[in-house]
């Protein structure tokens, strides 16, 4: 088998470093891609990871964290902020969806961007939102995280001008389809200008926030 074969480049082609996909890999095979990631001295984010997995690899890699809400795991020294204010706000419209909410969160506070996460805003409880949107006004990009009907990202898109993203998340009953009807609900939006990436791409919402706050 050849070996992987790692992008060290991209932090300073893109700006961002990149993410090891974690869920289709053996351990053996995450293990031997970290190691290169240490002697190049680089800075690791594995996603999509078991806890068994993760577990596994702590202890070949005691100085990583695994961070197990999220299923991702980092090795390496996270970036300095260089604000003190947080610039992206997250937001979920249940508890379900913190997984998917916290691989964005940590993707984006490891190339030091601040964020803050707000759990439990759906548009069942339409009040939870309003109740916070002045504060969710005050970042510079709102990551809107949403399963069921997916309704959460066109709402706020409605209500404030800051670039949303929205994040279908596969929850739901039954025609929800695995995160299939908030993705085509998000993209079908009549709210102008709203970004919509991948079912439960959380890593991918926060480079897409981050190219965003490069520009």
């Amino acid at each position: 088998m050849d070996e992987s074969i790692i992008d060290f480049q991209r932090r300073s082609r893109l700006g961002v470093i990149e993410a090891i996909w974690g869920e289709h890999k053996t351990i053996e095979q995450i293990s031997e891609i970290l190691k290169k990631y240490q002697f190049a001295s680089e800075t690791a984010l594995v996603t999509r990871l078991t806890k068994e997995k993760g577990e596994k690899l702590l202890i070949e890699f005691p100085s990583a964290k695994f961070h197990e809400i999220s299923g991702c795991l980092t090795m390496g020294a996270f970036e300095q902020s260089v604000r003190d204010e947080e610039e992206v706000v997250i937001l979920t419209g249940g508890t379900s969806d913190l997984g998917v909410a916290s691989e964005a969160e940590i993707a984006l506070n490891l190339h030091g961007v601040n964020t803050k996460l707000f759990i439990d805003v759906g548009v069942a409880g339409l009040h939870r939102l309003l109740e916070r949107l002045e504060e969710i006004k005050l970042a510079k990009v709102i990551i809107a995280c949403a399963g069921m009907e997916g309704a959460l990202p066109t709402v706020l898109a409605g209500l404030i001008p800051q670039p949303i993203i929205g994040l279908p998340v596969s929850v739901g009953y039954g025609i929800s389809g695995g995160g299939r009807t908030a993705l085509e609900g998000m993209l079908a939006s009549c709210a102008p200008g709203l970004l919509v990436v991948n079912i439960d791409n959380g890593y991918g919402a926060a480079m897409a926030a981050l190219r965003i706050l490069s520009s």
